[in-house]
């Protein structure tokens, strides 16, 4: 998502607020202030109302980050790379940079979401009832139990068995479990999510014509489900497609690589525009990925790296694999920042490079379509603003 603003690590998670969680932040303090506040607690102050709903707003958007959280530690106690967490009009997304490796650890990571909005709700009622025990006002009585009966309904919701929902990702972790094929699986609960997502859409348009405006959520919360489901769908079918496919049998060997001692300028003089290279020390461990496109983005932004070690993505960031992996379970470990290539180490030795266009081949060979990290940064480029004009999530 582009707009997101850096907000700070939680257990050590990155956190990002996309520019329209302000819209979840609007229309709470909105809905409750001006209209539902009022009416079950008549006689405050307009200050009192807008007050109580930012508040309200505020510990929901907490509420949110809570159940990202819940996610992503679960999943980096799973082996399961997190690359951040962004909060956004719908809710919030825990990136992960892998896929789980087992159905156990896929139905861990799915389901301790839903308990921790669920434990939140409990926790929101526990304090209603002591607010109302000692005679707190009716303002904050009102707000610890709409942020109880929200995560209540959040917790629920979250597992309807229909990608991309927590549920979603349970029946996956259930179907695999008992079919064997981690893809076969996938492309079911996306086929979930598809007629969820319908369904919602379908109710959006009815509640419009018969109530209202405010059948346009139900809408726009359809569509964003049913057009990630469709995504899923799409790549768990490639899945099936590659199975059989192992990252030997598309891996590039001998690998060339680079001395990290070497100056940028004399990569910049020898190798080609296209390529990537792997940063080796004296000692022959890998210290990253250099590229061309690397060097001049940094460079770009005003820190023109001297060295290739200085210039090389840190391996932290960088997209590993073992020669006996699957492609396509490798696939969701694709990065940007590395324009799709992927190491393959055997016993902690470097053994091959895996290139975009080596996928490209492999994918084209069996009739599937796969949008990989590279393809999205050339058609982010194609469309990118003049150079130094400034927008939201882009560098000045």
């Amino acid at each position: 998502m582009r707009g997101t603003v850096p907000v700070g690590r939680v257990a050590g998670v990155r956190i990002g607020l996309h520019w329209s969680v302000l819209g979840i932040v609007v229309l709470v303090a909105i809905g409750l202030a001006g209209y539902q506040l009022p009416l079950a607690f008549p006689g405050h102050s307009a200050v009192g109302y807008a007050l109580a709903g930012l508040a309200a707003a505020v510990l929901l958007v907490g509420s949110l980050l809570a159940h990202e959280l819940a996610h992503a530690i679960v999943a980096r106690r799973n082996g399961v790379a997190v690359e951040g967490i962004t909060l956004w009009l719908l809710g919030g997304i825990a990136q992960l940079r892998d896929e789980a490796r087992s159905p156990g650890a896929d139905l861990r990571i799915s389901i301790v979401g839903p308990v921790a909005s669920a434990v939140v709700g409990v926790a929101f009622g526990v304090l209603a009832w002591g607010a109302a025990r000692v005679g707190a006002g009716g303002l904050v009585v009102g707000v610890l139990t709409y942020l109880a009966l929200l995560n209540l309904v959040l917790a629920v919701f979250n597992l309807v068995p229909a990608a991309p929902l927590d549920g979603g990702r349970v029946l996956r972790a259930a179907l695999w479990r008992w079919r064997g094929d981690r893809f076969e699986a996938a492309a079911w609960s996306a086929r979930a999510g598809l007629g969820l997502g319908g369904l919602l859409v379908a109710a959006g348009f009815a509640q419009s014509i018969l109530q209202g405006p405010e059948g346009m959520w139900w809408i726009l919360l359809g569509l964003f489900i049913a057009s990630i489901a469709f995504a899923e769908e799409r790549q768990a079918r490639a899945g099936m497609a590659l199975s059989g496919v192992l990252m030997r049998d598309v891996m590039s060997h001998p690998v060339e690589t680079v001395d990290g001692r070497s100056t940028t300028g004399e990569f910049l003089d020898r190798r080609p525009a296209h390529a990537s290279f792997p940063v080796v020390r004296e000692d022959g461990g890998v210290d990253g990925l250099v590229s061309l496109r690397r060097i001049r983005s940094l460079t770009a932004c005003g820190q023109p790296p001297a060295t290739l070690r200085d210039a090389a993505c840190p391996m932290a960031h960088v997209p590993t694999a073992a020669p006996d992996e699957p492609l396509a379970a490798v696939l969701p470990r694709l990065s940007e920042s590395t324009d799709g290539h992927v190491l393959i180490f055997d016993a902690g030795r470097l053994v091959g490079i895996v290139a975009p266009s080596d996928i490209d081949r492999a994918v084209a060979a069996r009739g599937v379509h796969v949008i990989l990290p590279a393809t999205v940064e050339r058609e982010a480029n194609r469309q990118a603003p003049p150079p130094n004009w400034w927008y939201p999530g882009r560098p000045r």
